[in-house]
């Protein structure tokens, strides 16, 4: 015989014993916490127990005299979608209500939550009786109400930024947990889906985007045209630049030649210059020479070399012969004249 005890059969034991003594079984599943009532005590406190029961275990206590809650400890969700068979209702259940610039809007929502298991006999005594009751009573009615006044501090346009509403819809969970925290229930997360606007509005907006894409069009092809326009601009500048840089060269050239013949011509002005002035100071110095004592001398010896090779013929005067320490250059000259007048040159 197995002298080993199973778990099945220590059950069977205590149930044995709990009949016997009049007892019944009380159980919690794994993800479930209990919460016991008593009823009746001759001996105690009555009423909602502060003793909180962990998930997965069974106790016994007498029927007459114990109420028996659990409720669940892991992730519960609130679903408000508009699709049709898809949430928690079935008909439309999203979130209606108007943007700040007053616009209808419909907004899927889904909440995600979890009560705080320490506060289960709290929210048996104060709160509610059941999960059901917990959500359909207090989560869900919060849930529609609060997030309407969040959400609808976007305006219209501000729908389209998925940032702006995961923003709105982290101050919706913030705002809820405070509402909802003195009721044993902690907001995991608040979830935002598709939005719709009405019938007039969302023809509107699609008449918006057409517009906008044909706008956008247009700005692409101006945008193109000054495009074209600033290259033919640049290049046209650039042009430009280069005419006057060339014509700027020519002039700079053109100053630099005229600046080096103007040089030149003032060089041949000074060599005129100091030539003539030489020769001008050598005629003052020729001046001074022959007015001086041996000037006349200086002549003489001139006419004689000029005469020199030429025949002379002496023609006597008066007194006795020519006496050339005496003799009038101009008269012997107008006497050399008249020889050869008379005889040719002979």
């Amino acid at each position: 015989m197995n002298t080993r005890t199973t778990p099945i059969a220590i059950a069977a034991v205590l149930a044995c014993a709990a009949l016997v003594s009049g007892c019944l079984p009380y159980s919690t599943a794994d993800n479930e916490v209990g919460v016991r009532t008593v009823k009746w005590a001759p001996v105690g406190k009555a009423g909602v127990q502060e003793e909180v029961y962990s998930p997965g275990q069974t106790h016994f206590f007498f029927p007459f005299t114990t109420d028996w809650h659990t409720f669940d400890k892991n992730i519960q969700t609130v679903e408000m979608v508009s699709a049709v068979g898809r949430g928690d209702r079935e008909g439309r259940d999203e979130l209606l209500f108007k943007s700040i610039d007053g616009n209808d809007i419909g907004l899927d929502v889904t909440i995600t939550y979890k009560i705080v298991p320490e506060k289960a006999p709290h929210i048996l005594q104060h709160v509610a009786r059941s999960d059901r009751e917990l959500k359909e009573v207090i989560v869900r009615t919060i849930a529609r109400s609060k997030p309407r006044d969040i959400f609808g501090e976007l305006d219209t346009e501000e729908f389209y930024d998925a940032v702006k509403r995961t923003e709105k819809a982290e101050k919706a969970r913030t705002i809820l947990n405070e509402m909802l925290s003195d009721y044993g229930v902690e907001v995991d997360r608040v979830n935002t889906g598709d939005y719709s606007f009405n019938v007039e509005y969302e023809a509107a907006i699609a008449k918006k985007k057409v517009a906008d894409q044909e706008a956008q069009r247009l700005n692409s092809e101006t945008e193109a045209k000054r495009e074209e326009f600033r290259t033919a601009v640049e290049q046209a500048n650039a042009k430009v630049a280069r005419v006057h840089a060339e014509a700027d060269g020519e002039y700079r050239r053109a100053v630099i030649e005229a600046d080096a013949e103007y040089e030149k011509m003032v060089k041949q002005a000074e060599a005129i210059m100091a030539e003539g002035k030489a020769e001008a100071e050598g005629v003052l110095e020729m001046n001074r020479a022959l007015a001086g004592s041996g000037g006349e001398a200086m002549v003489k010896m001139a006419i004689a070399e000029a005469l020199e090779g030429k025949r002379i013929v002496m023609l006597p005067t008066g007194g006795g012969g020519l006496d050339v320490r005496t003799t009038d250059i101009n008269d012997l000259l107008k006497l050399y004249g008249i020889q050869n007048l008379a005889g040719g040159d002979k």
